[in-house]
């Protein structure tokens, strides 16, 4: 019996978003406001769905407590309170886009989880604005 499981997270944490080799009114005109010099901010939401057969012995798929614990680690520590752009490896050289931070936090998470699973992860950066690996 396949079944889905999710867990929300939430973190902060600041960015910009330009690239190193355009000019400053290149990134403007791609980025506009998200390409402020001194940063900007939003409040992340995570969903991690996981994907599976159902233990016959426990009735669980995963432990949720297990996966809160690979969210916290691979993710929140990372992130939360941080500037994507200076205070991460993940984004020194890759661009924080919304489409980037989703596929980085994805394969951080199935880094730690069991390849038995399938595992989709949602970002919402805003109310409106969302990205999902995979698509």
């Amino acid at each position: 019996m396949k079944v889905a499981v999710f867990r929300k997270a939430h973190f902060n944490a600041a960015h910009r978003l330009y690239r190193k080799d355009w000019s400053f009114e290149k990134n403007d005109e791609i980025f506009g406001l998200c390409n402020n010099p001194n940063w900007h901010g939003h409040n992340y939401e995570i969903e991690v769905k996981v994907i599976g057969e159902v233990d016959k012995e426990t009735g669980y798929l995963i432990d949720l407590k297990i996966l809160n614990e690979i969210i916290n680690k691979e993710v929140l520590n990372r992130f939360d309170h941080k500037n994507l752009n200076l205070d991460t490896e993940e984004f020194k050289d890759l661009n924080p886009t919304g489409e980037n931070i989703v596929v980085v936090i994805y394969n951080l998470i199935r880094a730690k989880l069991d390849a038995k699973y399938e595992l989709v992860v949602r970002l919402w950066e805003t109310e409106r604005n969302y990205f999902q690996f995979p698509a």
